[in-house]
C-alpha cells in the first residue's frame, strides 16, 4: 500500500507560516520574568507542548512560576498572531487534494485549543477542511510522546499505524512519529529545524515543504 488512510500534519512551521512569533513570545514572557534564554534553548523545545516547554526553560527554583509565565506566553502569542497568519504556500491545496482522494487529514499542535482556534479562524480553515484537530492541552503528554498521533487516529477512526503518515518541521515531530510507529515519518524544512537537525532524528523522508507532499 503506497497511499495512507490518514495524514497528520503539524501546524506552526508545517502548514502555518512560522514568522518567528513563537520564539519571540517565549523570549518575551521569560525575559519579563527575569529569565534569560538563548535562541538555542528555544529551538530545543520547538514542537513540544508549549506548557511543558516553559517548564523546561525555567531554572529549578522557578518551576512554581511556570503556569503564570505560560499564561503570559499565550497572551504575547495571541497578540502577535492577531497581526496576521498565513498558510504555508500550497498547504491548503494539499489538504484539499488529500481529502478529495478519500485520505483523512488531522492537524496536531503543541498549542492549546484557544491558540489553535485563533490560527484556524485566521486562515479560514473549518471543520469542512480537516477531519480532526488535536491540541497540546488535550493529551496527557506532549511531543516527543506519541499521544497527539494516537488521539488523531482515534478521532478519525484509523487503527492501523501502517496506514498513517505524520508530517512536521521539528525533531520532536519526528521523534513522536517514530515512537508511535507510523509508516511515513516526514520532516519538512519550512519551519523551526534545519535539514541537519532533522536528519539526525528518525525519519522516512525529508522534503522542502508540505506542498511537495505526494503519495
Amino acid at each position: 500500500m503506497n497511499t495512507p488512510a490518514l495524514v497528520i500534519l503539524d501546524m506552526a512551521g508545517t502548514t502555518v507560516e512560522d514568522g518567528g512569533q513563537v520564539p519571540f513570545a517565549f523570549a518575551s514572557a521569560l525575559s519579563t520574568n527575569g529569565v534569560t534564554v538563548t535562541d538555542d534553548d528555544i529551538a530545543r523545545v520547538r514542537g513540544s507542548s508549549k506548557r511543558e516547554a516553559i517548564r523546561s526553560l525555567l531554572p529549578p527554583d522557578r518551576i512554581g512560576d511556570a503556569d503564570r509565565i505560560y499564561q503570559e506566553f499565550r497572551r504575547h502569542l495571541s497578540l502577535l498572531y492577531q497581526g496576521g497568519v498565513r498558510a504555508i504556500p500550497g498547504a491548503t491545496e494539499v489538504i484539499h487534494d488529500l481529502r478529495a482522494r478519500g485520505i483523512k487529514v488531522a492537524l496536531t499542535t503543541g498549542f492549546d485549543r484557544d491558540i489553535a482556534t485563533l490560527l484556524l479562524t485566521s486562515l479560514g480553515w473549518t471543520r469542512d477542511d480537516v477531519d480532526a484537530v488535536v491540541c497540546g492541552d488535550e493529551v496527557p503528554r506532549g511531543r516527543p510522546a506519541p499521544d497527539l498521533i494516537f488521539v488523531a487516529m482515534k478521532l478519525t477512526m484509523i487503527e492501523d499505524l501502517a496506514k498513517v503518515a505524520n508530517v512536521g518541521d521539528t525533531t520532536a515531530d519526528l521523534e513522536s512519529a517514530a515512537r508511535a510507529g507510523v509508516r511515513w515519518n516526514i520532516g519538512v524544512l519550512s519551519g523551526a529545524h534545519s535539514r541537519e537537525a532533522l536528519e539526525q532524528a528518525p525519519h522516512t523522508n525529508i522534503i522542502e515543504s508540505v506542498a511537495d507532499l505526494s503519495f
